[in-house]
């Protein structure tokens, strides 16, 4: 447990939980020794949000916790709600901390007449009051470049591959669940000194998504892990698990950071038959969703330990050897 004390040019730190990531947040409270600061939220018939703080935050350094798992537009709105809230109390600064960020796979204009909606989601943090950011494991990095505030985006490979190197794997194979996700992957490799392979997936006609065709790369007779940033429906996961099977793996375990899980993604997931799925609490993943093979790792201590250094003005990449 990390205990913050002393004055600093901001103030105390002072913590918000938002309705998106309760239980993470009181785990960030237990670890900086933080008590969570209260406030009144109301939702009026008509949907509309009203908060309201129990006490001022004038001067301090202030950190809203929220994800924006689903119901993911009431979570944003909530978000942005505080923000201004924060921002009109005349806090000395105000840190979004944001564990999962949605919106995030529209981060490019790729077809004609589309928005780019990861940019206006980095818009209206900034214009709702956020004088900074902390995220964690984006879907693309250009992303950071649409925030003009900065940020400090996180990752939690750390911790997965920690996971994994101390399953003590020694005939296995790290493999991304799409040729998008092989940069990621290979540091993956590295990290657990472990061959790379590649699902590959096309779209073709009329399909409406994309569907695992092959594998480059070997992995007959091998553990494989599979490892992507997010699962939502699990569709993309489980074909990658059939097609490496059909190639001749034996044991394979998902590795992934946003548990996000929507629609018919559990039931996918336990008839897949993984050996293990590892995944973390950057979103709440309740008892209905938890399934006897998964194994949920917390940011908790990642984000307590960057909010604190953040407040200390201290390095957050030393936390990482960088």
């Amino acid at each position: 447990m990390a205990k913050a004390t002393g004055m600093h040019v901001y103030g105390e730190i002072k913590l918000f939980a938002g309705s998106g990531c309760r239980d993470l947040a009181q785990e960030i409270s237990d670890y900086l020794a933080v008590p969570l600061s209260g406030y009144d939220r109301v939702e009026f018939p008509n949907e509309n949000i009203f908060v309201r703080l129990h006490g001022s935050v004038r001067g301090q350094d202030v950190y809203l916790i929220q994800s924006m798992g689903p119901p993911v537009h009431r979570n944003l709105m909530e978000l942005l709600i505080m923000l201004d809230c924060l921002k009109r109390d005349s806090a000395g600064r105000i840190t979004a901390v944001i564990p999962y960020m949605a919106y995030a796979r529209s981060d490019k204009k790729d077809q004609p007449r589309v928005p780019i909606t990861a940019r206006l989601v980095a818009d209206m943090i900034e214009v709702a009051g956020a004088d900074r950011y902390i995220t964690i494991d984006l879907h693309a990095g250009q992303i950071q470049g649409f925030f003009s505030i900065p940020g400090d985006v996180l990752t939690a490979f750390h911790m997965l591959s920690d996971h994994f190197l101390g399953l003590e794997l020694d005939n296995a194979v790290v493999a991304s669940t799409d040729l998008g996700f092989a940069k990621k992957g290979r540091n993956f490799a590295a990290k657990l000194r472990l061959p790379l392979a590649f699902v590959e997936k096309r779209r073709t006609g009329d399909e409406a998504r994309a569907k695992a065709y092959t594998v480059i790369g070997e992995v007959e007779g091998k553990d494989v892990i599979l490892v992507d940033d997010e699962v939502l429906t699990a569709g993309s996961a489980c074909e990658a698990a059939a097609i490496v099977r059909e190639h001749g793996a034996h044991d394979v375990y998902l590795s992934f950071t946003h548990a996000v899980l929507v629609q018919e993604a559990v039931a996918r997931l336990r008839e897949t038959g993984f050996k293990e799925i590892v995944t973390t609490n950057t979103l709440p993943i309740p008892p209905e969703k938890r399934l006897p093979n998964m194994t949920i790792l917390s940011v908790a201590s990642l984000l307590g330990e960057v909010i604190l250094r953040a407040h200390e003005g201290r390095s957050v990449g030393e936390l990482f050897n960088e």
